[in-house]
């Protein structure tokens, strides 16, 4: 066996305080981490396309909450075109609502690349 192999352990011993800390860190990251969630949920992103002939909003938790459609819009000689602007206007409110996400995690995370 290795000299000082058994000493306690990992965690064990001497270390303590810095273990506390660690927790009560921890414990503070996802007290911020659910306030954020929160925060998030409660926003919306709205974005338009076709020069503001279709809108999408949609809400922190990707979810859709509106379409908006100009009159003008509607060719029934063109409905592929329409429907590529209720695409292109929701998944643009949709990368807004990521990357605001993202944003924010990254302000509360110190820009530490963690899995969640």
């Amino acid at each position: 066996m290795a000299k000082g192999f058994n000493r306690g352990g990992f965690g064990m011993g001497g270390g303590g305080g810095m273990n506390m800390n660690m927790i009560k860190q921890a414990q503070k990251m996802q007290q911020d981490m659910m306030k954020m969630q929160e925060e998030l949920a409660s926003k919306t992103y709205t974005a338009a396309a076709g020069g503001g002939v279709v809108s999408a909003e949609v809400n922190g938790q990707h979810q859709l909450l509106s379409v908006t459609i100009d009159p003008e819009a509607v060719d029934p000689e063109d409905v592929e075109m329409l429907q590529d602007l209720v695409v292109a206007a929701v998944n643009e409110a949709m990368r807004q609502a990521e990357s605001d996400a993202a944003n924010s995690m990254k302000s509360l995370t110190g820009g530490l690349n963690l899995p969640f």
